[in-house]
């Protein structure tokens, strides 16, 4: 068998075997098979597309590529959500305590930023002294301990994905549908989730920018999941305004206490509990979304997935007395404002375009080895409906030091735009998709 054959299949539009996937990615990460070699099947797959049984063989050959999660021995059942990226997305933060309370197992494997899109793991250390590198071990503690476990991908999770993401990343090839699914998917079942939530993220801040090609990629991960057994249920959700109040790293970790204690902003509360009742219907604890989201609600409620968030930054070697002292408190000395250029009601703030600006204050990475401050961001005082003055302080910014300031501010101002009319509500869950 030849690489070159496979290629050539491929670009021509024909169905590889799972032979021919299992070869490929066998030899990829053995070293075998060169980076332009994969790097062409990549920009033929990209363009050609493959078909489900395809997307789940490639699936299955990057999850057989490393280890997986041993969980045998702790009761479940297990559930996990994935987020496809966003600007402001910290929903994984109140929502694994939440479900944890709740009575399921929450294995969580998080990503870090990477372009304009957040990262879990990074606002996690934003933490002091946070560990987001566990070992097997540490994962299981969690799991047994609070219900729920946060950790990063490690060197033997999942090689193939690592590598291939990599080469996607500098390829141009990223927004594939089959490859965005089994990277997600491999990922998620080696942490040893029995069923998954899928938040599929759509609009400008999102990497897909159209309704149409988040239904696909929501699909795509839909049948994917079933078809290796697991139940699997995607919710489509709005990323043309970045979500809640904060964009960044500790800002983010601060809003998710206050969901926690339930006084979170509305559209972070109403998705949070939305996933979560999901994530219940998934795991069978609960008959029906509703019944979810009510016991979510009750969780918040009563405290006890506060009390389990903060176990778990202890647990994890965050100091938690340091964390509640910070909160409110934590900023970059290097700040500057955004104001309102007319006065008006906001008709919109550019999820993408902050997302942007947030790279240049240090919130972000433009690659894998930039350094991220927890410190620096945005925390909003008006969003899109409010009505604003001239000059009044839409949101404070802050960076990681003063000539961040300057081109963050400047692509701010471009995000939002202010009309005389106040828009009309728009919804932020656009459409849920389940196992056909």
């Amino acid at each position: 068998m030849r690489v070159v054959d496979i290629i050539m299949k491929k670009r021509s539009g024909l169905e590889l075997s799972d032979e021919e996937i299992r070869f490929v990615i066998e030899g990829y990460v053995a070293g075998e098979i060169p980076d332009y070699q994969v790097s062409a099947l990549l920009m033929a797959i990209f363009f050609k597309g493959m078909t489900p049984e395809e997307t789940a063989s490639l699936t299955t050959h990057m999850l057989n590529s490393g280890e997986v999660m041993d969980l045998s021995g702790i009761p479940g059942p297990f559930v996990d959500k994935h987020s496809t990226g966003g600007v402001g997305d910290k929903i994984s933060l109140p929502l694994a305590p939440i479900v944890a309370a709740c009575g399921a197992k929450v294995p969580m494997m998080s990503g870090r930023a990477l372009g304009h899109t957040g990262g879990t793991l990074d606002k996690l250390e934003s933490i002091p002294g946070y560990n987001a590198t566990l070992s097997q071990a540490q994962f299981r503690q969690g799991l047994e301990q609070e219900g729920f476990a946060m950790t990063g991908q490690t060197a033997k999770i999942v090689p193939a994905d690592k590598k291939l993401y990599a080469l996607r990343d500098v390829t141009a090839t990223v927004e594939s549908i089959p490859l965005i699914t089994a990277s997600i998917l491999s990922k998620k079942v080696a942490e040893g989730a029995q069923s998954l939530v899928l938040d599929v993220k759509c609009g400008p801040g999102a990497f897909m920018k159209t309704l149409a090609d988040a239904k696909a990629l929501a699909r795509s991960l839909v049948d994917t999941g079933s078809s290796m057994g697991k139940k699997v249920v995607a919710v489509i959700t709005d990323m043309s305004e970045p979500l809640g109040l904060t964009v960044g790293n500790f800002f983010e970790v601060e809003e998710a206490l206050d969901c926690l204690e339930n006084h979170g902003p509305a559209d972070v509360m109403e998705l949070t509990y939305r996933l979560g009742g999901w994530m219940l219907v998934t795991a069978n604890l609960v008959p029906s979304v509703e019944e979810g989201e009510k016991r979510c609600k009750e969780a918040v409620a009563s405290g006890k997935a506060r009390e389990l968030f903060l176990a778990n930054v202890a647990r994890q070697g965050g100091d938690v007395q340091q964390l509640l002292n910070l909160r409110g408190k934590y900023r970059s000395s290097h700040k500057t404002v955004l104001r309102a250029a007319q006065d008006g009601y906001i008709q919109s703030i550019d999820a993408w375009k902050i997302g942007l600006a947030g790279v240049y204050l240090g919130v972000g990475r433009n690659t894998t080895s930039d350094k991220v401050s927890p410190d620096v961001g945005f925390i909003f005082r008006k969003v899109r409906g409010d009505r604003v003055n001239k000059d009044d302080v839409i949101a404070e910014v802050y960076g990681k030091d003063e000539a961040s300031l300057l081109p963050a501010l400047e692509l701010s101002n471009t995000a939002v735009t202010i009309g005389v009319e106040k828009p009309a509500p728009t919804p932020l869950i656009l459409e849920e998709i389940s196992a056909s």
